[in-house]
């Protein structure tokens, strides 16, 4: 078994690949469900960290005009902040008013149905077990089906697609089940969406090795989630060797790597990045690898090439 130790690599190694590194799926405050801390105190961690940026994911708003705030009100702060907006009942669902808006706002990504997801409900009732977010809603989620009974994709879902392709934005496929994510894949890419991304393969999704490697011939990048692997943490469910196989899988090029962290009682998002590097060295990546899989490949998927350091960029 590999295990992550901060002690067996050198923390000046780590430094040098968190210049420029962004995380692309932090769930900061303020929320319905308890977060360890906001979307200022992540920028100022972050920009302190040497890192280019983080995107802020909340289930049940978008977050991009907090973005602004920041952007706006604290300019001293070098790491940029991003949000997108999830497709649950809260924003009504798959409703095209709220992506344009999200996009018009600067909004980077576009999550499908994370809580209220057909197959996360399915999921929570088979697994036994309960997302921290979804314990505190006010009221039980509804469902939202992206999928018609004989698997095609919605005519709904089909207008958020083409609201996507219009914008740019980045589609990801927040807890839908792996199959759906690779037929709305599709159906994306046949509508004009270029940046696509596959949501933590490793939980929830009922994702195997062949679903990753479909998803990146359908031009997808795999995301995932460095808290599912990281010794020390609440969230941890799967052990290294599995994140491997995953990366080799997809390849590196493909792979994004993020740390799906802000809750209360674990790791802050930035350790958790450090931490999740830190494992990609013991696993034997080589820095070039490791800095694609934390840094470039997020970079290229959100469009924002721009607001990475020369040094990372190269």
């Amino acid at each position: 078994m590999v295990s992550s130790s901060s002690q067996k690599s050198p923390e000046a190694r780590i430094d040098r690949l968190m210049a420029g590194a962004i995380d692309p799926h932090v769930h900061s405050g303020p929320s319905i469900a308890p977060r360890g801390l906001d979307h200022l105190e992540l920028a100022r961690e972050a920009s302190a960290a040497g890192m280019a940026a983080v995107v802020t994911k909340d289930h049940d708003y978008s977050g991009v005009m907090t973005a602004a705030l920041i952007a706006a009100h604290h300019p001293e702060l070098t790491a940029k902040v991003y949000s997108g907006i999830a497709l649950n009942n809260v924003i009504g669902g798959l409703n095209p008013y709220a992506v344009e808006h999200t996009a018009a706002m600067g909004g980077k990504i576009v999550w499908l149905p994370t809580l209220a997801a057909v197959n996360h409900l399915r999921w929570e009732k088979e697994s036994g077990r309960s997302h921290p977010a979804s314990t505190t809603k006010i009221r039980p989620a509804s469902a939202i089906p992206v999928t018609n009974d004989d698997g095609s994709v919605r005519d709904d879902a089909k207008e958020i697609l083409d609201v996507v392709a219009r914008t740019g934005m980045a589609l990801a496929s927040g807890h839908i089940h792996a199959k759906e994510t690779l037929t709305v894949f599709e159906e994306a890419r046949r509508r004009g969406v270029k940046r696509m991304i596959f949501t933590h393969p490793e939980d929830m999704v009922y994702a195997t090795l062949d679903d990753v490697r479909a998803a990146v011939e359908l031009g997808a990048y795999v995301e995932h989630s460095l808290c599912m692997f990281l010794d020390g943490c609440k969230f941890k469910h799967s052990e290294p060797e599995f994140l491997k196989q995953l990366i080799d899988a997809a390849g590196v090029d493909r792979t994004i790597l993020c740390s799906d962290l802000g809750q209360v009682g674990v790791f802050r998002p930035v350790d958790g990045m450090r931490r999740g590097i830190d494992l990609c060295i013991e696993l034997g990546y080589a820095d070039a690898d490791i800095r694609k899989m934390v840094s470039t490949n997020a970079a290229h998927v959100l469009g924002i090439e721009s607001d990475l350091p020369a040094r990372a960029a190269a």
